[in-house]
């Protein structure tokens, strides 16, 4: 994999002389306090500014301040006009736009569509403080309140929209959001290094439109640079043999090409020699073409994916109209040292002081977590994180880890000495990767970890188990949870990690996502097979037997995922009774843009494999009613459910599920009063085994937000 500049080895900008702020500016009168006259950049988010590495304009805000930058925050503006947009003038570089950490679709609707009442990145959870897809309404005021200014978008909802995507909420495909946003330039995935390189070249005089080459960047263009191989995808899924399991290593077809021209293309039989990759650009269907036909949408969204490798990505393009989006290859993962210093920084770790006593829940969650790493090499295909931050892990050293964990024990108010988590968005993939920078600088596959792990990642979880050990002894800390999400498939590969885990790391109650029992959907979602979760149940029930400790695991599915039947759902009821699990609350397969699952939902087509007018189709479920009825299957102890159920077991002829005895699932009588009413009983988060009591567990970590792999 090539190299890349490191974070900081840029010369400063002169404004370092203003110092760091004690918080980054959010008015005018901020701004004259700290002797600034103008801002060089403003950063605009839909959420509410906690001065905290894990909430993302913070980092980013933080890093552009110790390139020597000066950074404002618009948080929340009121989008209904242009005043809040021009609040702290006209900054001297760019604009910096996002939805926050979480995409705002996302944040203000359920899987059913249902607009939420509370918002958890808003001061006392107040719902409705953030437009609708922001991104495009906070970078149209940006330009109607100082036109000329440089747009940047970047940011979860940027990165899952930056070419044709499925949208859910409308239930259409809508354009990349760079024409709707009219945004000069996007970046995609976490965008240390694109913003840092920017706003260097932009503060050397260089213009927005003649920025073309940063790594993890989109812009629109027209026509062909010279010089540059086009490649038509469409060749790959004509209809033909389909192989189910190709290797990933297999090498790619060359061709005997003579020097590109303008405008040269060439199809996939007549590939570029691996010394042209770097110059070669891969055209997918058009936004018309994926819009008019889902097959074509499915291809495009396979090959997208088997172009997120940094190590042989190429540069993407897609019609839009009379113009182009064109996507750079992805940006070259940080080094540790790169990684560490972005939580050096002179954080507050707190929410700004304009909001007083307001609560901020996201923060209430996050306060006392420390994250470690980030990225993941799973693919589970409903996830967002992998499209987002990646596949290959980053992760930051022991010494980083330990001294904010010491400067969260001496500076944070209410700490009491528990580390509500210690981990990332898969926690158990610290320092995780592959055997061979060359094997993994070549590999197309989607999933490390599926159908099984690949022989060449290491899973040595020893460096983990060293960090919780080092972390337990700082002076002060009494008790360190993990909480974030576990690969349980990984871990059943070092006993030794479980036995540490479960020992000294539990908190009565770990959550895991087996997601679901059968075959059929879990081959959809790329994840292991029910035995995997059961070797780690084990493992985990002996480990607690010897620490002398009543803990339990406490499992995640997921209904209407695509590939699921109704029988699925209720060989996984059937697990569920069998197993004593009651599941309070569960979740709806929710499509997100760009996610593979989201393709399969959108066009009943499976991108996992190569996509033919023939190949394997998907059923997916998408009425209503049938949704309800996977949903209603998670929770076959309900009563408001039971009547829905009997009609679905009836329809499936399975009435002898019907009955008043144990080996039945829902009995044939009803409580007065139940099975009235769609809407389920609100209650708190249990997922508790039956006859369990419920657990005292502190703010958990909520890492998962950011990338959207629990959502």
């Amino acid at each position: 994999m090539q190299a890349a500049p490191n974070l900081f080895s840029y010369r400063q900008y002169w404004a370092k002389r203003f110092g760091a702020a004690p918080v980054l500016p959010m008015s005018r009168q901020e701004m004259d306090v700290l002797g600034w006259d103008s801002c060089d950049v403003i950063l605009v988010t839909g959420d509410a500014y906690v001065d905290h590495p894990s909430f993302g304009m913070a980092l980013i805000g933080r890093l552009l301040e110790a390139q020597g930058f000066r950074v404002g925050i618009i948080a929340q503006p009121d989008w209904r006009s242009v005043a809040d947009f021009q609040r702290l003038g006209k900054p001297n570089l760019f604009f910096g736009i996002t939805a926050g950490n979480m995409d705002s679709m996302v944040n203000r609707y359920t899987a059913d569509r249902k607009i939420r009442s509370n918002d958890a990145y808003t001061p006392d959870g107040e719902g409705g403080k953030r437009p609708d897809r922001s991104v495009v309404v906070y970078a149209q005021r940006a330009r109607e309140a100082f036109k000329g200014v440089p747009i940047i978008v970047g940011g979860i909802e940027a990165s899952l929209r930056r070419i044709a995507h499925y949208d859910y909420w409308s239930d259409k495909v809508r354009r990349s959001i760079l024409p709707d946003s009219k945004a000069d330039l996007l970046m995609f995935g976490n965008a240390e290094r694109a913003i840092v390189e920017v706003a260097h070249r932009l503060a050397q005089g260089e213009a927005i439109g003649e920025i073309t080459d940063v790594r993890g960047t989109g812009f629109m263009r027209q026509g062909l640079p010279e010089g540059w191989l086009e490649i038509d995808s469409s060749t790959v899924d004509e209809p033909g043999r389909v192989d189910p399991k190709p290797s990933p290593y297999a090498d790619e077809p060359a061709c005997e090409t003579t020097p590109a021209g303008e405008g040269q293309v060439v199809s996939f039989h007549q590939r570029p020699k691996k010394s042209d990759r770097a110059h070669a650009v891969v055209r997918i269907p058009s936004y018309d073409q994926v819009v008019a036909d889902p097959v074509l949408y499915a291809h495009a969204s396979r090959v997208f994916h088997l172009e997120t490798n940094p190590g042989n990505a190429r540069a993407l393009v897609q019609q839009h109209g009379k113009r182009d989006v064109w996507l750079n290859p992805p940006p070259i993962p940080l080094e540790t040292d790169e990684f560490d210093r972005l939580y050096e920084f002179p954080y507050t770790r707190m929410p700004h002081p304009a909001y007083g006593e307001a609560k901020n829940p996201a923060w209430e969650m996050i306060r006392f977590s420390i994250p470690i790493m980030r990225g993941c090499f799973g693919g589970c295909t409903f996830c967002s994180i992998t499209e987002h931050e990646g596949r290959i892990i980053q992760s930051r050293s022991h010494e980083s880890v330990i001294h904010e964990i010491e400067t969260l024990r001496d500076t944070m108010p209410g700490f009491t000495g528990t580390i509500s988590d210690l981990g990332g968005p898969t926690s158990n993939m610290y320092r995780m990767r592959c055997e061979s920078e060359k094997i993994e600088s070549a590999c197309r596959r989607l999933s490390c970890v599926f159908p099984d792990v690949c022989t060449h990642m290491q899973t040595d979880h020893s460096s983990l188990t060293q960090l919780y050990r080092k972390a337990r002894a700082v002076k002060g800390v009494k008790r360190v949870l993990i909480a974030s999400g576990l690969r349980y498939d990984l871990a059943v590969r070092d006993p030794e990690y479980i036995k540490e885990l479960v020992t000294h790391h539990v908190g009565g109650y770990l959550k895991i996502a087996p997601e679901h029992t059968e075959e059929g959907p879990l081959d959809k979602m790329m994840k292991p097979g029910i035995g995997t979760y059961d070797r780690f149940k084990k493992l985990f029930e002996k480990y607690s037997r010897e620490a002398g400790k009543e803990q339990y695991l406490i499992p995640y599915f997921i209904a209407a995922h695509p590939g699921t039947s109704d029988r699925d759902m209720l060989n996984l009821a059937l697990w569920l009774k069998k197993n004593d699990f009651r599941l309070d609350q569960v979740q709806a397969f929710l499509p997100t843009p760009l996610a593979i699952a989201s393709a399969m939902y959108h066009t009943e087509r499976n991108p996992l494999r190569k996509v033919t007018r023939d190949s394997e189709q998907v059923s997916t479920p998408k009425g209503g009613r049938q949704r309800r009825i996977h949903k209603a299957f998670l929770r076959y102890h309900d009563p408001e459910n039971w009547p829905l159920l009997r009609e679905a077991l009836k329809q499936m002829g399975r009435a002898d599920l019907i009955g008043n005895g144990k080996r039945h699932l829902v009995p044939s009588w009803q409580p007065e009063g139940t099975g009235r009413s769609k809407a389920r009983r609100r209650g708190p988060a249990k997922h508790l085994p039956h006859g369990a009591k419920a657990p005292v567990v502190k703010s958990t970590a909520g890492k998962k937000t950011r990338t959207g792999k629990r959502r």
